[in-house]
């Protein structure tokens, strides 16, 4: 499984890359991507309206975003899952990080 520092050197190596031609939904952070963007590296929990009233929610590194998609590395695998950008309602971002969210636990307490 890869560490914090290899998620978020994945900012170097993303795989859409950004330029003054680019459209302006990648570069203006009143756009949802561009606004994605700024957050590459970060532990998120993404939740997705599937139909009309189904929601499903998937947790991860956000590893890239495109002008339709995002891109979370999973905690289970180290995969990548490919999400629809436009079926996003709700994200949650960590300010903490990965183990700065973590509870401290005392082994003796219990």
């Amino acid at each position: 499984m890869a560490n914090l520092d290899d998620i978020v050197d994945t900012k170097d190596s993303r795989q859409v890359d950004i330029n003054q031609d680019s459209p302006e939904i990648l570069r203006n952070p009143i756009y949802t991507p561009a606004f994605l963007r700024e957050q590459i590296g970060r532990l998120m929990r993404v939740e997705f309206l599937i139909g009309t009233n189904n929601m499903v929610d998937r947790i991860g590194i956000l590893a890239d975003v495109g002008a339709s998609y995002i891109l979370l590395r999973s905690f289970e695998n180290d995969s990548l899952i490919y999400c629809d950008i436009y079926s996003i309602k709700f994200i949650t971002i960590s300010t903490t990080g990965i183990y700065g969210s973590m509870p401290n636990i005392n082994p003796y307490y219990y």
